[in-house]
């Protein structure tokens, strides 16, 4: 008898230890909001939280407002599930990014959108103060979600001691619309930057709770590509979010340049008269119109008056004061370490005006910017090193994809990898050892060129970075 009682007595220590354990490991955290609790990944010693609301759903006569505080829920939310991707068109699976990844990937759309993600390895840890990074989603500003199966690398990120997130804001006529009445019903008296201002949130709210997960809310650092890169450069700039970004990479959105910024009064007067034009005077009509009746306005009013709608950022004297390259001119974007890149096959050759900016933050005696030139071309087709190719490398995704990819390749995401890492730890991609990737300066113009044959990858720096010329898919 006292055998047997022993062995129950060891069985349940030992379930005891293992609960214990797994709870260390997975603990419940209380964020704005609530409790949540994440989902352990195949990636030992990492959680997952998915799915993680940072304002409140902008649906109703929320939406065209600036984000509002997250509402309250009860009990513990299991953070199992990535939230909605914005309202957005579909891609066409036949498309070439249709086929590339997106069509590789499903996830519902909806304008209850304001979603978070985080990936760590010190949840319920606020000493650890480990890095932070923010990714921020391309799509020129209308399509895309932050968990494309090409951006899943949050195991990757947190498994070399990074607590990265990633996230959703709004898009397109949703996330960019304005309008003299929304001006007027708005306590700043502006419109327009829903999309940014939702970025502008989610980094608030990493600042405000990134520490349960063992994040340093003093050490984030936004990344993103296209106009997710174009995102964190208007984040550089903005008066709200600027001075809580310690490190900015930015990818495929080029540097400094003279093109003039999207002014709130030529925009908003723009959709006023496609508004006019359908008969929808009043915010209430406007609120009410569903995504794909917006949509298939904008296109209908494009081809009958032949005016094209532009939804992006706009200068509008309180979320922004001027473009990037101008805020940047005038030394007042902040004085932290920079990434600046684009691939060989980019949409256009963003070498000069990436090489400028850097130049200009060592004239204003800033800290170091560096410059990059992704050249792999890539395995399967001739489509070259195109627009968003270096994605399945920054985030060692190379699973995702229907490309021969070789161990080339592999050694090269990896190498990717650890550099964008080491950025977010040391402000240096290097880390701590020699110096590899030198930053761009008059005396030394160079760009780190990434690049793999089928055995290898190859790292070279040079000042004289080929752009080959955007391509030729279809």
């Amino acid at each position: 008898m006292k055998k047997v009682s022993f062995i129950i007595f060891s069985v349940i220590s030992v379930m005891a230890i293992v609960s214990c354990s797994q709870s260390d490991r997975n603990p419940v955290l209380t964020i704005e909001g609530g409790k949540i609790k994440g989902v352990e990944t195949t990636t030992p010693g990492i959680v997952a939280y998915k799915g993680i609301p940072f304002a409140a759903p902008p649906v109703g006569e929320l939406r065209w407002k600036e984000p509002q505080p997250v509402i309250p829920w009860q009990g513990v939310k299991l953070a199992d599930k990535y939230g909605a991707a914005a309202m957005q068109i579909t891609w066409d699976p036949n498309s070439f990014y249709g086929r590339e990844w997106r069509a590789s990937g499903s996830a519902p759309f909806s304008e209850d959108c304001l979603y978070l993600n985080v990936w760590t390895s010190a949840a319920g840890k606020p000493d650890k103060k480990l890095p932070v990074t923010m990714w921020i989603h391309g799509g020129g500003y209308r399509e895309g979600f932050g968990f494309e199966p090409e951006m899943d690398g949050g195991e990757d990120f947190a498994s070399r001691g990074v607590v990265h997130v990633s996230i959703t804001y709004r898009l397109g006529v949703i996330g960019f619309f304005s309008h003299p009445l929304l001006s007027a019903e708005s306590p700043n008296g502006v419109s327009g930057n829903y999309g940014v201002m939702d970025q502008a949130a989610a980094l608030k709210w990493i600042k405000n709770n990134i520490a349960q997960f063992g994040g340093d809310p003093d050490n984030i650092t936004i990344f993103g590509q296209s106009a997710g890169g174009g995102s964190v450069q208007t984040l550089l700039a903005s008066p709200k979010s600027k001075n809580m970004i310690a490190k900015a990479i930015s990818m495929s959105a080029g540097g400094l340049s003279d093109r003039p910024s999207a002014l709130i009064d030529t925009i908003q007067i723009a959709n006023k008269a496609m508004m006019d034009y359908f008969g929808k005077t009043t915010l209430k009509e406007m609120r009410a119109l569903p995504f794909d009746s917006l949509t298939k306005m904008t296109t209908d009013y494009t081809a009958a008056v032949g005016k094209r709608l532009n939804f992006g950022p706009i200068t509008d004297n309180y979320f922004l004061t001027g473009s990037f390259s101008d805020v940047a001119r005038a030394g007042q974007i902040p004085n932290i370490p920079y990434v600046f890149g684009s691939t060989a096959n980019d949409m256009l050759d963003m070498t000069n005006p990436i090489r400028d900016f850097c130049l200009l933050r060592e004239q204003q005696g800033g800290k170091p910017a560096y410059a990059y030139l992704f050249t792999r071309q890539l395995p399967g087709d001739e489509s070259g090193a195109f627009h968003s190719s270096d994605l399945w490398y920054v985030f060692n995704s190379l699973r995702h994809s229907w490309r021969p990819f070789t161990a080339g390749d592999k050694e090269l995401a990896v190498k990717m990898v650890d550099f964008w890492t080491n950025f977010a730890k040391y402000g240096n991609p290097n880390g701590q050892v020699d110096a590899v990737w030198t930053p761009c300066t008059s005396a030394s113009p160079k760009f780190m060129v990434f690049d793999a044959n089928d055995a290898n990858a190859i790292l070279t720096m040079t000042d004289s970075p080929v752009f080959l010329g955007p391509s030729s898919r279809k």
